[in-house]
């Protein structure tokens, strides 16, 4: 392979990605829009979703938000239907706050249809070809949490 080709291929490539992010930015901002949240609030929700249930400063940890930022969106969430909070049985100090299965439904009739067609897109790729894949996209989740801890501090 020629430099030339090799340059034009990462150009594109590059260029692919900043086009997959806008892509996926705008899902998410139709999902908000769909589920009557912010773009805060999905993102919270997706969090939850992910661990099942979490403490409000682990949520505001993973968000980056303030403690009063978190309460209010936890109000917001609350409020819509798709969160509960509940005593720590651990530590009856804290909360813990979980999805709802109102929440639950609600994002699995947007996100899955998008995860069936993802899984059948990568059923076309052999094993190593899923491991180049999967290198590639946990480097650049590695580069953009990098560059997001750059921008923070």
């Amino acid at each position: 392979m020629s430099s030339d080709n090799r340059k034009n291929l990462q150009q594109e490539l590059a260029a692919e990605i900043r086009a997959l992010q806008t892509a996926v930015d705008s899902f998410d901002a139709a999902a908000a829009e769909r589920l009557g949240v912010g773009r805060t609030d999905l993102h919270a929700l997706d969090v939850l979703m992910q661990r099942e249930s979490a403490a409000p400063s682990e949520l505001g940890a993973a968000l980056g938000l303030t403690t009063g930022s978190v309460t209010a969106l936890l109000d917001r969430l609350d409020r819509l239907g798709y969160l509960t909070r509940s005593p720590d049985p651990k530590d009856r100090r804290r909360s813990i706050v979980r999805p709802t299965p109102k929440a639950v439904q609600a994002v699995e009739e947007i996100f899955g249809p998008l995860a069936v067609d993802g899984f059948q897109q990568v059923a076309r790729y052999g094993a190593e070809q899923l491991e180049l894949l999967l290198d590639f996209m946990r480097s650049s989740r590695e580069l953009q949490e990098r560059h997001l801890e750059r921008i923070r501090s």
